[in-house]
Order: structure tokens, then C-alpha cells, then sequence
């Protein structure tokens, strides 16, 4: 008989489930974004500076791209995660055959759309004549993969809506290290330089995509589909967009910023870029539980709407935004932490600077002073399941901080 290992979150400590769900979770944003940590340092250690800031100045185009596919997948499972807490598990199946339709649509026009522009793109960004074909034969291959990104997000997503966010991190573990072993193997034996980097994170995405379904069809029989769950229905297509879009855009149209200040840097040099690159790297790993709190309380709502039970819901939220504004403070570290690491050629490049402005303003953006991602990725989540917009969200969140009650 084959075991079920889903995760009730309408039952137990809200805050214990919170931080279980959240610490898995996170590690697993960290390991996939080690993917392109991973190509960066291979890359600069056994091909030059040029390999390092080629790679490096791919990241927030990649943010931009697999964030998209990385929304999509979350707002999808928020609907998913309220069909099992609501114990309406014909409805639930339905809804993920219609999620894997969307995000295999998504991912094939996206994979046309960008390998098409992906020249223009970069000519945009300024990307320097001595570095232009590395960055142009790297994202060609990752928007290549993007069918496999999008399978991977898909599927992790799944597990976490049924409450394991554990199995989906072990997958990228594995991935993580045979993506190394395969950047040596590709760039060291094969001589394949920047290319090989990203045929070893396509390749190590995949093998993390295979293992996540197998584990579903040995250890969630919840999620066997039958013909009976594919069978169309344009508003169950509907009810999904209107979460995924939304979500979508939140993951990904603020690497827009990032991608422009990547512009006015390239125009400085492989130097400049490599420095800035790895500032951001560094940013990215304390920004990251900001979005694992995000998902950890999408999946934590969805279940309890669901179930109906509203208290566990406000508990939830009210526990959340302690954390994540704790978590904020905190983030004065990484300015420290640089000053500490950081080498002369580096601190002459902006990178220092740059992640001393950025963790400054992390427990801004959770006060309100300045409005970022990291501040909306759980409140925003939280409008979605009500059919709220950005403004009701915001109105509802500075009304938490004077009202016990939530005021929606």
C-alpha cells in the first residue's frame, strides 16, 4: 500500500507549521538559485573574468524569466491548496491537470518568444562586445530548458500545496551537485566553456524534475490523474490565470529594476559586472525567505479557507508579518558580511555599495517606507485569496497593525 505524505496545515500550531513548512522551503529558493551561483564560480574559476561576468550578469534576466514561471506555478497551487484543505480532492485533481495544460503552454511561448529576442535583449541591456556571445550562447540554452523549469516549478509546487515543502528541497540538493559535477565535466574535460554551464543546469533542472514526479507517483496517490481530470473547462482555465498572472508579474516584474541598473553597469566593464553580480548573489540568499515566507503562507491560507477556518487564518498572517519583519532587521548583516570578505578589486567595484543600499532598506520595506517585492510577497499573496487588489491589500495591511482583527 502505498503511503500518503501530505501535510494538514488545519490542524496544529500555526507557528510551528509555519517555520517547518518556511525553513524547507527557503533552502529550496536558495539551491535553485545556486544553479547559476554554481555556472558563476565553475565558470570564473577554470575559464577567466569574462566567463564570471558573462554568467553573472545573466541573473536578474534569469530572475526575470523563472520568476515568471515560478508565480505562475504558486498562484496555481494556491487553488489546489484550497481544494485539499476543503477535502474536495475530484476538484483538486481537476485543477492540477488544468495547471500542467497552462504551464506547458506558458513555458513552449515563452522558450519561442525569448530565444527570438534573446539578442535584442542583451544589446539592450548593454552587454559588452567581449562578453555578448558567452551571455548569448548561455541564455539561449536556458531559454531553451524552459519547458523543464516550468515542469519542475509545476510539480514542486504541487507538493507544497499538499503541504511538502521537504521532498521538493532534497530534489534540488541532488540537482545542485550533479549540476557542478557536470559544469567540471563539461568545461574541464569537454572544453565546452560557457555553453557547457548551460547545458549542466538544463540537465540538472531536468533530473530534479523527474525525481519530483516519480515521488509523487510512489508517494501521493491523492495526485494520480485520470482522462477524467484533463478534460477542459475554460472557467476552471480562467479561475487559474487570475491567480497565476497576478503572482506571475509579483515574482517577476521587479527584476525589471534589477535588469536596468545591469544595464548601466555592463557599460563599465566585465569588472564592474562581476562585482555586481556577486553582490547580488549575496542579496538574493537574505531576500530569499522573504519569498518563502510568501509561499509558506499561501499554501497555509489556502488549506485553511478551505477548511473554512477563518481564526487559523488570521493567527497565520498576524504570526507571519512578526517574522517577516524580524527577518527584515536582521538584514543589516550582509553590509558587514561584505565589509569582512570583500577584496581590494572588489570593493572597486560597486558591489559593496550596492548591498549596502539594498539591506538598508530590507526593514523599509516592511515598515512601508519603500514598497518592494519583499515586502508584498506574502501581503500580496494574501489579496489573491480573497480577489483582492494591490491597494485593498496594502489598506488591509496597515489596518492589521492598528486593529486586532484583519480587516478583511
Amino acid at each position: 500500500m502505498k503511503k500518503d505524505t501530505t501535510n494538514d496545515m488545519t490542524v496544529g500550531s500555526p507557528v510551528s507549521l509555519i517555520i517547518k513548512f518556511m525553513i524547507p522551503m527557503c533552502l529550496g529558493n536558495l539551491f535553485q538559485q545556486f544553479y547559476n551561483i554554481a555556472d558563476s564560480i565553475v565558470a570564473g574559476k577554470f575559464i577567466g573574468v569574462n566567463a564570471l561576468a558573462a554568467i553573472g550578469s545573466t541573473g536578474s534576466l534569469m530572475f526575470f524569466v523563472t520568476g515568471w514561471l515560478n508565480g505562475l506555478s504558486s498562484g496555481f497551487a494556491i487553488i489546489v491548496a484550497q481544494m485539499f484543505g476543503a477535502k474536495k480532492f475530484d476538484r483538486m485533481r481537476h485543477y492540477v491537470a488544468m495547471s500542467i495544460y497552462l504551464m506547458a503552454a506558458f513555458s513552449i511561448v515563452m522558450t519561442i518568444g525569448f530565444s527570438l529576442a534573446n539578442k535584442p535583449i542583451l544589446h539592450l541591456m548593454n552587454s559588452p562586445e567581449e562578453v555578448f556571445g558567452d551571455v548569448t550562447a548561455y541564455m539561449g540554452i536556458i531559454y531553451a530548458g524552459l519547458i523543464i523549469t516550468g515542469a519542475y516549478n509545476a510539480l514542486a509546487a504541487f507538493l507544497r500545496a499538499l503541504g511538502d515543502s521537504k521532498s521538493p528541497l532534497y530534489f534540488l540538493i541532488i540537482s545542485a551537485v550533479i549540476n557542478v559535477i557536470l559544469d567540471v565535466v563539461f568545461i574541464v574535460v569537454f572544453g565546452m566553456g560557457v555553453e557547457g554551464c548551460g547545458y549542466a543546469t538544463v540537465i540538472a533542472q531536468g533530473i530534479s524534475a523527474v525525481c519530483c514526479l516519480i515521488y509523487i507517483v510512489k508517494r501521493f496517490p491523492i495526485l494520480h490523474l485520470e482522462r477524467k481530470d484533463f478534460e477542459i473547462c475554460w472557467d476552471s482555465f480562467g479561475r487559474l490565470l487570475k491567480l497565476g498572472i497576478p503572482m506571475g508579474l509579483q515574482f517577476s516584474i521587479t527584476a525589471i529594476g534589477t535588469i536596468i541598473v545591469q544595464s548601466a553597469v555592463n557599460i563599465y566593464g566585465p569588472v564592474h559586472m562581476a562585482g555586481f553580480s556577486a553582490a547580488g548573489k549575496i542579496q538574493n540568499i537574505f531576500a530569499t525567505v522573504f519569498t518563502a515566507f510568501g509561499a509558506t503562507i499561501a499554501t497555509y491560507v489556502g488549506q485553511n479557507r478551505g477548511a473554512g477556518k477563518m481564526d487559523r487564518v488570521k493567527q497565520g498572517v498576524r504570526y507571519t508579518q512578526m517574522m517577516v519583519l524580524g527577518w527584515s532587521v536582521f538584514c543589516y548583516v550582509p553590509d558587514v558580511f561584505l565589509r569582512k570578505i570583500s577584496d581590494i578589486s572588489f570593493r572597486r567595484s560597486i558591489g559593496t555599495g550596492r548591498s549596502k543600499c539594498v539591506c538598508y532598506l530590507f526593514p523599509d520595506s516592511i515598515l512601508g517606507i519603500s514598497v518592494s517585492r519583499k515586502y508584498f510577497s506574502s501581503i500580496e499573496i494574501l489579496c489573491r485569496e480573497w480577489d483582492m487588489d494591490l491597494y485593498q491589500c496594502l489598506a488591509g495591511y496597515l489596518n492589521w497593525w492598528r486593529e486586532p482583527e484583519l480587516s478583511y
